[in-house]
């Protein structure tokens, strides 16, 4: 056993989800302690109160700081090769991310060099981004492909995401992203990809997964529903069938113009819809009237430079589940840190400290269907916490720009961060 000591605060949400103006409900122990046993949070106290129980165990020293639980990512574009910097320029000059993808760049740009990587090469270049994400917080990752929209490049990117999770610390969630954009091949044919997708790429993705992790959940689907990308009834037979082949479903959703996409998430079961910048009031309160996550990435906006940001208020006052994600990816926010994106959600988004820490962990959780095991410091979960370098966890949206943690501990095991 292992017991942390010497906080300033144990800071963890507690409960489940948080729904609405529940959004940001902390239990705060000041000097608590965190009992740790086989990859598990075995018990949480009081100053004293568990080294008293527990004389034996070995003590790890908070230094003084706070304690939080682990970040979880719900969304982010892990794997991919090469870099879009000249585009980054582009916007500076006035093109639009449209306007850049139209021109062949985008998705399409990502698209060439990863079709060109072997799987070694996609490993060791998400290699260096995953471990910059767990030495700021981050715990646990989900990771999409999409920069194949091949068969072949789909599944190589799987294979990477298959053997980052196994070699760790970081824990990686999958999800199948094969309608990310429409590839070259079907060029001026979205309805024909779309066929693709439906009738062949999803049943040979499923049998292909299920051969390569027996007995593992099968990855998440999900698309790009968008205006020039894939619209509504297209999102729709896509998400039908996969749901149909038991792939579970997230959806972008609302990152340029409002579809109906948040609500076809809603009323499809998916576990997240997510962006969410141009969601009408009614698709905000369709999202609110189910059990979809409501997954803001506010780092995208940041990144495209533009001015307006998920409508987290009114999300909040409709009575939703809000989470916060990175959508670390090379075209629009390549950033791997939860902790900025918690300080620019409380600055462009008006969350207060508590509310970004609970969308970052335990609704981020929701946001992966893992809120159960991942998401709070409560007995029973998987021991995946935070030892600051601060004393007081809503430095972690004060301030920004360098890393607040000293030590990640993860599934029990305590990593110092250099």
């Amino acid at each position: 056993m292992k017991i942390i000591v010497d906080s300033s605060q144990v800071v963890t949400p507690s409960g489940g989800r948080q729904k609405g103006l529940a959004l940001g409900s902390l239990s705060l122990i000041p000097q608590g302690e965190v009992a740790i046993e086989d990859g598990r949070i075995y018990a949480v106290g009081q100053k004293g109160e568990l080294v008293g129980r527990f004389p034996g165990a070995e003590r790890i020293s908070a230094g003084g700081n706070a304690v939080v639980p682990g970040f979880v990512d719900p969304h982010t574009h892990l794997i991919f090769a090469g870099d879009r910097a000249v585009e980054f320029e582009m916007r500076l000059q006035g093109k639009t991310y449209m306007e850049i993808m139209a021109a062949g760049g985008g998705i399409l740009s990502t698209l060439k060099a990863t079709r060109a990587a072997s799987v070694e090469e996609l490993v060791s270049q998400a290699w260096e981004r995953a471990h910059t994400a767990f030495r700021f917080g981050t715990t646990t990752m989900e990771a999409k492909t999409g920069y194949g929209l091949d068969i072949e490049t789909e599944l190589k990117m799987l294979e990477a995401i298959i053997q980052l999770n196994e070699e760790g610390p970081l824990e990686i969630v999958p999800t199948y992203m094969g309608a990310h954009a429409i590839p070259p091949e079907y060029a001026g044919n979205p309805d024909g990809y779309t066929r693709f997708l439906v009738e062949t790429a999803l049943p040979e993705t499923r049998l292909w997964w299920q051969a390569r992790v027996p007995g593992a959940s099968l990855p998440f689907v999900d698309v790009f529903c968008e205006k020039d990308v894939f619209e509504l009834a297209q999102t729709e037979a896509i998400l039908t069938a996969a749901k149909a082949l038991g792939f579970p479903l997230k959806l972008h959703a609302d990152e340029f113009e409002n579809l109906g996409g948040a609500a076809l998430a809603a009323r499809l079961g998916a576990f997240s819809a997510d962006h969410l910048v141009k969601t009408s009031p009614a698709d905000i309160q369709a999202l609110a009237d189910s059990e979809t996550v409501a997954v803001s990435l506010p780092g995208t906006p940041f990144g495209l430079g533009q001015q307006e940001y998920s409508p987290a208020r009114a999300i909040i006052a409709a009575g939703g589940c809000l989470a916060l994600a990175s959508d670390l990816n090379p075209g629009t926010t390549w950033n791997e840190s939860m902790q900025f994106i918690q300080a620019l959600a409380c600055r462009a988004m008006k969350l207060t400290p508590a509310e970004a820490l609970a969308a970052s962990t335990i609704n981020a959780a929701a946001a992966l269907g893992m809120e159960d095991r991942l998401g709070s410091i409560e007995v029973g979960k998987q021991a995946d916490l935070l030892i600051l370098r601060v004393r007081d966890y809503r430095m972690l949206a004060y301030r920004y720009g360098t890393n607040l943690v000293s030590q990640v501990i993860k599934k029990g095991v305590v990593h110092p961060v250099g």
